[in-house]
């Protein structure tokens, strides 16, 4: 369900926030709602959480274990678009060597491609 997801989601962000101090819960809320900030702190809080979420490892979009997250976490509704928007994504961080700013490349390409963008 989406309250499941929602949950989910807030663990993953009570685990990244912190590594990041310099990323405020304003910040983390406008990441939440689309809005991606381009310094180096939010590019790395975006890729721990992406990280978390078995997304990104290392820099590399992981498509199997992303499409299994889609498939166990997503309600039924999202998964056409984010099944679609991988898809579209997939090389969106390739050549990128510093994993912040392949997270952050993966993130800004999902939220350009994806109906409705979740992220926790």
């Amino acid at each position: 369900t989406e309250e499941q997801m929602w949950a989910a989601g807030k663990l993953m962000r009570d685990v990244c926030l912190p590594k990041f101090p310099k990323v405020s819960v304003a910040t983390a809320d406008d990441i939440h709602n689309g809005i991606i900030p381009d310094d180096k702190d939010s590019k790395c809080y975006i890729n721990c959480v992406l990280e978390m979420m078995q997304t990104i490892k290392k820099g590399k979009l992981q498509i199997e274990s992303s499409l299994k997250q889609v498939e166990l976490l997503l309600p039924d509704s999202y998964k056409p678009s984010y099944r679609k928007g991988i898809d579209l994504c997939k090389d969106s961080a390739n050549g990128i060597k510093n994993n912040c700013d392949a997270g952050h490349a993966l993130l800004t390409c999902l939220r350009s491609n994806i109906d409705v963008f979740v992220f926790p």
